[in-house]
């Protein structure tokens, strides 16, 4: 964490409140990760397209390049590959983008209550060990709380970015990131530098490189 909140609250010193929160959530979602577990996330509109990102950052290398171990390298040559196969791969941290499931999502709503379009999917694919990340701005975001409601009872760790008023989601939570905003675009602006720094984080605690990549 040494320097990215610093860096952080630099660029946007009204984000100083938030900081234990984000704290909570960096250290939930490496339990998470170090427990074999994945992050389920969901939400609407241009938070969806914030899931989209959250899970691009951990599924590649965010700001290190993420060289696979030598162990794991020879394993593919022992499997047919060459001496190059590996440098086409980065380490990766499982993240599941809910909103790009297209297929499921359409039919889903074609079929069945389509409020519930996140909460079938965390029933389908949540487990204990875990965490659902859900964005809204209001925090009041029915499939979003429907979803949350879901992962709560499949006793997997909550974690929602929202406004400042937090909403529903906020009450439900395990860790609430408010941002200090109610407008709908002023609090996307305050969740992009958020999760960027929460991905920043997590991938220095697993990747101690410090090279940074052209990501």
């Amino acid at each position: 964490m040494e320097g990215v909140l610093e860096r952080l609250l630099e660029s946007y010193p009204d984000l100083a409140g938030n900081v234990p929160e984000i704290i909570k959530a960096y250290e939930t979602i490496v339990d998470c990760y170090d427990r074999k577990g994945k992050l389920l996330l969901c939400g609407n509109g241009g938070s969806a397209s914030d899931c989209d990102h959250i899970a691009g950052e951990l599924l590649k290398g965010f700001m290190q390049k993420r060289k696979l171990p030598g162990e794991l390298r020879d394993e593919f040559v022992k499997y047919g590959a060459d001496e190059t196969f590996a440098d086409n791969l980065q380490g990766a941290l499982a993240a599941v983008s809910l909103v790009s499931q297209t297929a499921f999502s359409t039919a889903f709503l074609n079929d069945v209550n389509p409020w519930f379009v996140y909460a079938q999917q965390v029933y389908a694919l949540g487990k204990e060990k875990d965490v659902f990340i859900g964005i809204s701005t209001s925090g009041n975001s029915e499939n979003v709380i429907n979803a949350a409601i879901v992962a709560k009872q499949k006793k997997m760790k909550v974690i929602v970015l929202t406004g400042e008023n937090g909403g529903k989601l906020g009450e439900i939570s395990d860790i609430a990131i408010k941002v200090p905003a109610r407008e709908t675009y002023r609090v996307q602006e305050y969740h992009v530098p958020v999760y960027h720094a929460l991905c920043e984080m997590i991938e220095r605690h697993y990747w101690k490189d410090k090279m940074t990549s052209s990501c």
